[in-house]
């Protein structure tokens, strides 16, 4: 099981960007899936989450001006970013709650991170 993000790349503040994470492999269902980023005096900050219902809760710093959804059928989560700031600079990770065909059991996957770069 793995979880590839794209997407990330330089964009001017007041800007958007849509990234997206797919999960893969040995896959029987996918629950929570999120999006964190690095955050002072945390180690990771989780900005937004869904659940397989499409239930959503984001974080204080990106609560109205970002956007995330997910197509379960294609093990796909978005993150819709619009208004950008400098400060939104960072790697964002995306993060799910996998239960995969060999273990049968749930697990939480981490994907390898995408850059996104607010700066003028």
């Amino acid at each position: 099981v793995q979880l590839q993000a794209s997407g990330g790349g330089l964009v001017h503040p007041g800007g958007s960007l849509s990234i997206s994470c797919t999960a893969s492999g040995n896959i029987i269902s996918v629950d929570n899936m999120a999006w964190y980023r690095p955050a002072p005096g945390k180690q990771r900050e989780r900005i937004a989450s869904i659940t397989r219902s499409g239930v959503t809760t984001y974080s204080n710093s990106v609560e109205g001006r970002f956007t995330i959804s997910r197509v379960n059928a294609n093990n796909m989560i978005f993150l819709q970013m619009n208004s950008l700031r400098p400060e939104d600079t960072a790697v964002y990770y995306c993060n799910a709650d996998i239960v995969d065909g060999r273990r049968y059991r749930p697990g939480n996957y981490w994907g390898q991170g995408t850059q996104v770069t607010v700066s003028s």
